[in-house]
């Protein structure tokens, strides 16, 4: 990860239209996006299509972009959402009979996490995922956490503890 100079630098000259400077953001944030898209929706291409689509909408919305703060948190602001919204949609079509979303999830894009922690994450409810992924794997703080999914810090918490606790049940099995 780049330091706050650099990734400054960065988003300004983003701001200004350097090809050079934006790659140079999508380089330093690209892996942590698609590991965090991933480990919501456990859908490898989904996943990618996910965090692409989010890095889009992070590039054009760059002049409401605060860069007195880190682009990271921004980005995965954006990329957690539309995971979440992505699970939930799939949830509900699989509900009104999508029989071919039920099939095992492509691939494993997640290296240092077993098979067997991804399989036990991806059971658990999109919002619960999304509270474990950002304090766990990208060690966000339940206040930052809080910020970025306009949610109370009382429910942050309780998100971590029960998604916490049924990730354990599973792995546990």
């Amino acid at each position: 990860m780049p330091g706050a100079r650099g990734e400054s630098a960065w988003v300004r000259g983003a701001q200004a239209g350097s090809a050079s400077d934006l790659e140079a953001l999508f380089r330093a944030h690209w892996p942590r996006a698609h590991r965090a898209a991933y480990l919501v929706v456990h859908d490898a291409a989904a996943a990618e299509d996910i965090a692409q689509e989010a890095f889009l909408a992070a590039v054009r919305n760059l002049d409401r972009f605060d860069r007195r703060r880190p682009f990271g948190p921004w980005l995965h602001r954006i990329v957690v959402n539309r995971a979440i919204d992505w699970a939930r949609a799939r949830s509900l079509r699989a509900e009104v009979g999508g029989e071919a979303l039920a099939a095992a999830p492509s691939g494993n894009p997640v290296h240092g996490l077993s098979d067997e922690v991804v399989a036990a994450l991806a059971g658990l409810p999109p919002e619960q995922r999304a509270v474990i992924v950002l304090r766990h794997l990208l060690e966000y703080t339940p206040g930052v956490i809080a910020r970025l999914l306009d949610l109370p810090r009382g429910t942050v918490n309780s998100r971590l503890r029960r998604g916490l606790d049924e990730l354990s049940e599973r792995l546990e099995r």
